[in-house]
């Protein structure tokens, strides 16, 4: 059952509780290899549901627009200081509300309608707030968008260099949401010192191994760094945006009263929680041993012949091109799904397939690794996603049926936090 207890939420709508204890426990019953999904403690689950929920609070600590604030100030001292530290950064900003706001919050901050910004493009496994055409990034700004190179799969530093001196973007963003290899800041940093672009890393997805010291750090490259919460951070669902001094004071004013209202108290002080325990010499275990299933999941998938894109990982994330499978991204996904193996159907870079219907699978190793398992348990992993992608392709749902019982019987010994 779902840890901690609903029981008055089970007296009150017996419905949405029944509805949340099935999640808990479809949770506990599958592989999850989504990469931006995460398990959060049981702490953060508490701190998250608590009753600070029922508290306004627009401003910042010592400046607000409410009175009683003699208990949220020091909560989002404590996350803002906590993040500091961790981090090694001169500002934190914990309010935005998540990934997205807190990536809006950067253009407001440093950049006019119309300007031009530049990202890596969405197919290529950019983000659609890095100026995407569908995003409001890429209707109110002049978007331009590097790539990577066909050959390596890996992000084409001279196109980057190439198109930032071509169209002097005042915001030139790193990062993405689906790229496998360690992201290049100081290359990127000489980029936009030479076209005096502010440099911003969104390091949503590898925020924890940052933290944990299994990724190079951002900080000294970049400016201005955004980041969401949970992911390999495994904190709620929220964002924060670190700075040097000389960028805090914009920043501050695009969150509030730029973009948002009050803050969500109830995940500041989740917040607080998942960065104590990102300071624990326990976590920089974790954020390693991420890494090392990552690594070891991508070879036993070579071993069985899927092509990756880069050929490998060098962080929790794979991206798999399954064109050689003869099945599309989505059938794939859908049919791990039906054995308990939950990833996402994702884009490759020079994808001839529609979004929608794309020719890859993303997946990562973040939350496997929190329930426990190691590089020993990644071949039978691999063995299992292969075998249900020869099923899919063949609509053998009894092979299906066979790799679920296998993977519940397996996961059923390593317990998920939230769960009891």
């Amino acid at each position: 059952m779902h840890n901690p207890p609903l029981p008055e939420l089970a007296v009150a709508d017996p419905e949405i509780a029944g509805l949340v204890e099935a999640e808990a426990a479809r949770q506990q019953a599958s592989i999850r290899l989504i990469a931006s999904e995460n398990y959060v403690s049981t702490a953060v689950l508490e701190a998250s549901g608590s009753v600070l929920t029922n508290k306004y609070s627009e401003g910042y600590v010592g400046r607000r627009y409410y009175e009683g604030q003699q208990v949220t100030d020091p909560i989002e001292t404590l996350a803002v200081e906590r993040a500091k530290a961790l981090f090694g950064v001169e500002h934190a900003n914990v309010q935005p509300y998540s990934g997205s706001p807190a990536n809006l919050a950067v253009y407001l901050a440093f950049a006019q309608p119309g300007d031009t910004v530049m990202g890596l493009s969405l197919p290529m496994g950019g983000h659609l707030t890095h100026g995407w055409s569908v995003s409001a990034t890429g209707k109110w700004f002049r978007s331009v968008r590097y790539g990577v190179r066909a050959d390596t799969g890996r992000i084409d530093l001279d196109e980057a260099r190439d198109l930032a001196r071509a169209e002097r973007p005042k915001i030139i963003f790193c990062g993405g949401t689906a790229i496998p290899r360690t992201i290049d800041f100081p290359a990127f940093a000489e980029i936009a010192r030479e076209v005096g672009a502010v440099l911003v890393a969104d390091i949503a997805h590898i925020a924890g191994l940052i933290a944990g010291g299994a990724h190079p750090s951002p900080v000294g490259h970049a400016p201005v760094i955004s980041t969401t919460t949970h992911k390999t951070l495994r904190g709620p669902r929220g964002a924060m945006l670190l700075s040097d001094a000389e960028h805090a004071t914009a920043l501050d004013k695009a969150v509030f009263p730029g973009l948002q209202g009050g803050p969500h108290n109830h995940t500041t002080a989740a917040i607080a929680v998942a960065l104590r325990e990102a300071s624990a010499p326990s976590f920089r275990d974790y954020a390693h041993a991420v890494v090392a299933n990552a690594q070891a999941l991508a070879g036993a998938l070579v071993e069985r012949g899927f092509d990756l894109v880069s050929g490998g990982t060098d962080n929790h994330l794979i991206l798999i091109d399954l064109t050689g499978k003869d099945i599309g991204g989505k059938p794939a996904a859908k049919a791990l799904d039906a054995a308990g193996i939950e990833l996402n159907y994702n884009a490759v870079p020079y994808d001839k397939r529609k979004p929608f219907d794309p020719s890859g699978v993303r997946l990562g190793t973040a939350a496997i690794t929190t329930r426990g398992l190691t590089p020993a348990h990644m071949p039978q992993l691999a063995g299992w996603i292969d075998d249900v992608v020869k099923a899919a392709s063949t609509e053998d749902t009894a092979a299906i049926e066979r790799v679920r019982a296998q993977v519940t019987e397996l996961i059923s010994s390593f317990p998920m936090p939230g769960f009891a």
